[in-house]
């Protein structure tokens, strides 16, 4: 009994070390001292690492509401520097492209960057790896195929041939024949030893996309539109056509499985014959892959992953998880249990732990049992009332005790809708009060605890992303793109406006009373002072510098807390919590609210940084 007991806290032991590095690798990395201020107060309230280190927890950040019952399925999130453009995986290496030519290669666990292939004149559209891993062939929208050397990063050989952009590659099991697919329909085989194209498959309408198979040189799939088609290497169909949006072959080469419609069909390789079937209520499938062992297959769609069983009887998924709230494009398994899922629109790589050990019950309290909700999309720290004020874009507003963490209300409000596109929530001499604005270029002022409209505000602007109230109530300001426009909560008047130029891609809107900042993700925010209506407005100088509390700097960018003398960063958000979509800080507290729904109360008043 006690050798059991023993193996179950190893294990358990062994199972958080491996989460926590992983979740906050980055942070460790950058400064060793975040273990204590950053990583350690927000691990799962049932981890080893938590109820072991309690003690040396005490004068560190208090996590007032967020902290989470379990490790979450993400287990690290790697953000590129670049939009990626296509991705390729091996084992223990992922090959992501740029849309400038240049391809990188990550490590499988870590995903920190390897090295830098760098060749073409143009956006790479598709990789693939040889069955060894020591060769890495890519497409490009130049019109070549190169084919890379791994070990020393450079071009072995460049093929020409293609009149259009090449949107899809694969090299044989043998590494004796890449496959190339173009929008000119055709699919060209070349022989690696000669450099000389070996054959021409014409294909009806575009190229989509070319794999072969994992075990046979002889045999490779190609897709193009909703068709899927099976063909040997000398051009000729080996399977009758099917339908399918997307298509992959298991590690051993026996099945492949395609969706089409709202259909996950596995079937054999040699004969076409349907293995396995699951239904889902979604036709818009990006992608799909099996497990190495075959068992498992995970489907991408609308940015949520389906795993199923294609052993079991049960035509439900195992597992279903949302990997990004935009899209996915790219997914691959790196063991029987993880999963590698990246979107080109956050420029990220996540690991995902499809399964997990867990040697104790977890028992969730109030304090890490957030209400369900969608993605927050207003957050409004108001300490001197002692409260939190969060909006989703299901139009619920809810206050939360700053002491306690407990949601004290919650209202709805007509705020919900795709025309919905950003809101604030403000408690102004005692009402709450709700501004939100919609695609037809409308803003509504709503009394949230009588449930009265108070005024319609014409906005006269491109859809908002930011929406936020005065201190004081007085202004609601908006931001447009490349505009900030103020308007009186008065009389809906427009009281002031700025553009400014050369700035792409703000990220949030701060506002102070008259001043307002924009946050951009790679450069210094832009101020503002708004002043009284009539009057100029004025640029403010440090605009950075302006925003801290305290001392300390809330960088909307990094997500961290920085001494404003120093420039160090005094604590950082990691993990699951690394990314909100809305946060304030008063230098006392933080309040993060993100697009799970989830909101996260942090208290610094005892900590000494």
């Amino acid at each position: 009994m006690l050798t059991f007991v023993q193996a179950g806290v190893s294990c358990k032991w062994v199972d958080d070390s491996q989460h926590f590095v992983l979740e906050h690798y980055d942070t460790i990395c950058n400064s060793p001292s975040q273990i204590y201020h950053s990583a350690l107060p927000l691990c799962p309230s049932s981890s080893w690492f938590y109820r072991y280190y309690t003690a040396e927890l005490l004068q560190e950040v208090k996590v007032v509401r967020g902290l989470p019952a379990r490790w979450g399925t993400c287990s690290r999130t790697v953000t590129l520097d670049q939009m990626p453009h296509a991705f390729a995986y091996w084992k223990d290496t992922i090959a992501v492209s740029w849309t400038s030519g240049e391809i990188i290669t990550l490590d499988g666990i870590i995903g920190f960057q390897k090295a830098i292939l760098s060749g073409h004149t143009d956006g790479v559209r598709s990789l693939d790896f040889s069955l060894d891993g020591t060769l890495l062939v890519s497409g490009s929208e130049d019109k070549t195929i190169k084919l890379w050397d791994l070990q020393t990063g450079g071009v072995i050989k460049t093929f020409h041939g293609h009149t259009t952009q090449v949107v899809s590659v694969s090299i044989s099991s043998d590494c004796n024949i890449i496959a190339s697919g173009s929008l000119d329909g055709k699919i060209r085989l070349w022989n690696i030893q000669t450099e000389e194209g070996c054959h021409v498959i014409e294909q009806e309408g575009q190229v989509n996309y070319i794999k072969f198979s994992p075990t046979d040189p002889q045999y490779l799939i190609s897709m193009s539109g909703w068709k899927v088609l099976h063909w040997n290497i000398n051009g000729h169909q080996t399977n009758p056509t099917h339908e399918g949006s997307c298509v992959a072959f298991s590690l051993d080469g026996t099945q492949f499985v395609s969706c089409c419609l709202e259909n996950i069909v596995v079937r054999d390789s040699n004969s076409g014959g349907i293995v396995a079937k699951f239904h889902l209520d979604s036709s818009n499938f990006f992608i799909c892959c099996f497990s190495p062992d075959g068992r498992l297959i995970a489907t991408a769609t609308d940015g949520i992953v389906h795993v199923w069983d294609t052993t079991s009887a049960h035509p439900h998924p195992i597992k279903t998880f949302v990997a990004d709230p935009v899209g996915i494009n790219f997914l691959a398994f790196s063991s029987p249990s993880s999963l590698i899922s990246s979107s080109c629109y956050d420029k990220s790589v996540k690991f995902w732990e499809i399964s997990t050990i867990q040697v104790e019950p977890v028992v969730a309290g109030p304090e890490s049992t957030p209400p369900t909700s969608a993605h927050i999309i207003s957050i409004t720290l108001q300490a001197e009332d002692s409260i939190a004020i969060s909006s989703d874009a299901d139009g619920v507003v809810r206050t939360w005790d700053i002491p306690t963490g407990l949601c004290m209300a919650s209202f709805q409000t007509p705020a919900k809708g795709e025309n919905l596109w950003g809101g604030d929530v403000q408690r102004i001499n005692s009402r709450l009060i709700s501004v939100w604005c919609t695609n037809q270029d409308n803003a509504y002022i709503w009394d949230v605890e009588k449930g009265e409209f108070l005024k319609t505000v014409k906005l006269n602007l491109s859809a908002v992303d930011h929406v936020r109230i005065s201190w004081d109530g007085s202004n609601v300001f908006f931001l447009s793109d490349q505009t900030i426009q103020a308007h009186s909560m008065q009389t809906g008047e427009v009281v002031g406006r700025v553009t400014f130029k050369d700035y792409s891609f703000p990220t949030s809107l701060t506002v102070d009373g008259s001043r307002v900042w924009v946050h951009f993700p790679s450069s210094e925010p832009l101020g503002w002072d708004f002043g009284t209506p009539g009057s100029p407005l004025v640029q403010l100088p440090n605009s950075a510098l302006l925003l801290a509390k305290n001392s300390k700097l809330w960088d909307f960018s990094q997500s961290s807390i920085k001494d404003v003398v120093t420039g160090r960063v005094v604590f950082q958000l990691a993990g699951r919590f690394a990314k909100p979509y809305k946060s304030q800080w008063d230098g006392h507290y933080l309040v993060t609210g993100y697009e799970s729904g989830e909101v996260l109360i942090l208290d610094f008043n005892h900590v000494e940084f």
